[in-house]
């Protein structure tokens, strides 16, 4: 729980709801946490649980949570008698409850292939795969999903806006909206990628696609994914920024979302879709976008959503008959499966 990214206490909010579920199921549950300056530390589980979350202070989760008392680790793990290293090597599965870089990247999922542990979620390539927004698009692309149009960017292209007012700029390597600018005007354009460049050396300059915002939760390995009912995302705001993610009040979610059962139909199978065509497995939300004539656009994959109780992946499940505690036995489960099957490979 909480890393290196910008994401550290929206990580913190979902893994007190994790280790609380946990807990409440008779899991015996070891908490680690990253510091924002990566240093690695043994968390104080029933303290960390006691601090508020985000929903209950109904404030910016960065003026509620604080680092729990710590035992120190190493700034990267290493084989040792005790510490972060031993409780890495003990367990029977790992959540990573990490958000946006340095956790859904790929990276801490290495670390723990490396370590040859067991954990939930997508693995190395689909991780660094569905962070990057650039190569994410060009793979569904070619696997013929729609997706939006956009320009991958970097200091000093040469460059020109060919899709008009407004468009998106994005950090190719980011989350929560981190970073982002509606640009309506070439001034605008430009305040937006200066912004995008302070967090990522590759940007997206994107199209803007006019649409229902839908959110579908996927789980599963590759063998037999099932989707959730489709969520209408209503920002309170001219787009869903991240005030709108994570201030009371920001947005409201509708399910199922305001489209005809064909068009949640062709939600849930373009999720299925994209989460294959990525080689995810263990679980991702995707995020889309539904036009007036009916056609869905995949806007992108989240590899590790939200995951309080109330959050958007949760919901979803919740809403299509598979309750919190089931849906974390669930992918526990998925995780313990994938290492098996993968245990079994010459290498």
């Amino acid at each position: 729980m909480g890393g290196r990214s910008s994401e550290h206490d929206i990580s913190l909010a979902s893994a007190q709801s994790v280790l609380a579920a946990l807990e409440g199921a008779g899991y015996k549950t070891v908490g680690i946490q990253i510091g924002r300056e990566g240093r690695w530390s043994l968390a104080s589980n029933s303290l960390l649980l006691d601090q508020k979350t985000p929903e209950q202070a109904g404030s910016n989760p960065g003026n509620s949570l604080q680092l729990a008392p710590e035992t120190p680790g190493e700034t990267l793990p290493i084989p040792s008698e005790r510490g972060v290293p031993a409780a890495l090597s003990e367990v029977d599965v790992v959540i990573p409850v990490l958000h946006g870089p340095f956790g859904e990247d790929g990276t801490v999922q290495g670390l723990l292939e490396l370590a040859d542990v067991p954990y939930v979620g997508p693995g190395v390539t689909a991780s660094a795969v569905c962070m990057d927004k650039d190569l994410f698009k060009k793979i569904l692309r070619d696997s013929g999903i729609p997706v939006a149009r956009h320009l991958k960017v970097r200091e000093g292209d040469p460059f020109q806006n060919p899709y008009g007012y407004p468009v998106f700029v994005k950090p190719a390597r980011l989350g929560s909206s981190v970073g982002i600018t509606k640009a309506h005007d070439p001034d605008e354009l430009e305040e937006g990628l200066r912004l995008a460049f302070r967090h990522d050396e590759k940007v997206l300059v994107e199209e803007y696609i006019a649409g229902i915002e839908v959110e579908c939760s996927v789980l599963g390995n590759f063998d037999d994914p099932i989707a959730s009912l489709p969520g209408e995302i209503v920002p309170n705001a001219e787009w869903y920024d991240y005030s709108a993610k994570y201030d009371e009040g920001g947005m409201e979610l509708i399910v199922p979302a305001r489209i005809d059962e064909d068009a949640q139909k062709r939600v849930q199978d373009v999720s299925i879709q994209a989460f294959l065509a990525t080689d995810c497995e263990g679980m991702a939300r995707a995020d889309c976008f539904v036009r007036e004539d009916g056609e869905v656009i995949v806007n992108e994959l989240n590899t590790i959503p939200g995951f309080t109780a109330t959050s958007v992946y949760a919901k979803l499940f919740e809403a299509s008959g598979i309750p919190y505690a089931e849906l974390l036995e669930r992918l526990i489960q998925l995780g313990i499966e994938r290492h098996a099957r993968r245990s079994r490979l010459d290498y």
